[in-house]
């Protein structure tokens, strides 16, 4: 039976992958992609989403109060941290999409989490009421944040002198990156823009050169995610830990 039920779920996150998303606004479009599907959202986007718990559990490292997870979906990257959630005084799931903070707080009640907050607002505007925190991340959400530059200032902003940020996500490469950067093919550089695209999932070229402007580079790895039902295509993702300069 559980074989047919997450096939039933795979098949209903396919199809809202492939229907058309609606609403006037960011808010009103993410709900329109994400509603019908946040049940079984975790487990399609865990075959998907690679670097996350190597992320978080790399940042738990680092010391800190208040940790703010900005496009934070369902809160399932807290799931890596575990019992080392207690250290911080405070961890806030920032989301625009109210069915996805659903999951989340039906997350934060089962794993019984008393630091653990969720706010439906928009990650550019956002500010939490201690005003400055510790550590910042984007776990596969600055590509949908249309104003992504704006949602890395935000960040930086928050964040305290020698503050952390985290970031994994999709990219595709500049035609002519940095040296010691990886290049990607022109097959690449256009297909999973447009593929990824129709979701309004925005793959960009720049996201990783502006995180190094922002920020002094801790780690930056370029590495490639395999995509559930298409057996040997591979999809690039970067994992990025930066410092506040």
């Amino acid at each position: 039976m559980s074989f047919f039920s997450d096939f039933a779920q795979d098949l209903n996150i396919l199809y809202h992958l492939v229907k058309p998303i609606q609403g006037s606004n960011h808010q009103e479009r993410l709900e329109s992609f994400y509603g019908g599907q946040a049940q079984g959202y975790d487990k399609f986007r865990k075959r998907l989403l690679q670097g996350r718990e190597e992320l978080y559990q790399s940042l738990i490292e680092y010391p800190g109060d208040i940790w703010l997870d900005l496009g934070g979906g369902t809160g399932a990257n807290l799931e890596s941290i575990g019992d080392r959630l207690t250290k911080f005084q405070k961890f806030y799931i920032v989301d625009l999409c109210p069915s996805l903070l659903e999951i989340a707080q039906e997350r934060i009640i089962a794993n019984k989490w008393s630091n653990v907050e969720t706010v439906e607002a928009d990650v550019t505007q956002f500010t939490p009421p201690e005003k400055v925190v510790d550590i910042v991340t984007f776990s596969y959400s600055l590509t949908m944040i249309p104003d992504w530059f704006a949602a890395i200032d935000r960040a930086y902003n928050l964040l305290k002198p020698d503050g952390i940020i985290g970031v994994v996500d999709f990219y595709v490469s500049r035609k002519y990156p940095i040296k010691q950067w990886s290049s990607h093919s022109w097959l690449s550089r256009n297909f999973w823009p447009a593929w990824f695209g129709k979701d309004n999932v925005f793959l960009s070229t720049e996201h990783a050169p502006y995180l190094h402007y922002r920020f002094e580079s801790i780690q930056f790895i370029e590495r490639m995610s395999t995509i559930p039902f298409l057996p040997g295509v591979k999809v690039p993702y970067y994992l990025f830990i930066g410092r506040k300069k």
